[in-house]
């Protein structure tokens, strides 16, 4: 029981001390602006201003109907409108049937680009929605393009 006051009193101690600085740092009644005033938040915002942004005329494209087999290739435009030069460091389909080829060199502020994208529809049936996963220097670093359609199987 001795230990139970103990804790108690201690517990009752501690909670006091934290509310009399919590009063000590903002009157009652206001709002601390410490956050609003913080610089390290401006300058991520002044930093988010000076990145690269990658903008797709489509970011999906219907490739329709098309007979089980077939390859379908599709080109992604898209540009740079951000303020520093893009880097596209990598992009990977959603499986070994849909891949993507893509710039290797840096693409300036207000400079085009296209992703070219291959889906073979080999052993492939009905709806389809593929997908691609671009890595680049942009906030946020990745971005999804996809393909959609139909494979349409022989009949037998």
């Amino acid at each position: 029981m001795k230990t139970r006051s103990l804790f108690g009193i201690l517990f009752l101690g501690v909670s006091m001390l934290i509310a009399s600085c919590a009063s000590e740092s903002a009157k009652e009644g206001e709002i601390s602006t410490d956050i609003i005033n913080d610089p390290a938040t401006a300058a991520a915002a002044e930093e988010d201003a000076e990145m690269p942004a990658i903008e797709f005329e489509e970011k999906v494209i219907d490739f329709g109907e098309i007979s089980q087999g077939e390859k379908v290739k599709q080109r992604f435009r898209f540009k740079n409108t951000g303020n520093k030069e893009l880097i596209i460091s990598d992009a990977k389909g959603s499986c070994g049937c849909t891949v993507p080829r893509w710039p290797k060199q840096p693409i300036r502020p207000g400079q085009e680009g296209e992703i070219e994208v291959v889906f073979d529809s080999k052993g492939k049936q009905g709806r389809q929605h593929k997908t691609v996963t671009l890595i680049a220097n942009t906030k946020p670093n990745t971005t999804v393009i996809a393909l959609k359609g139909d494979v349409l199987t022989p009949e037998k």
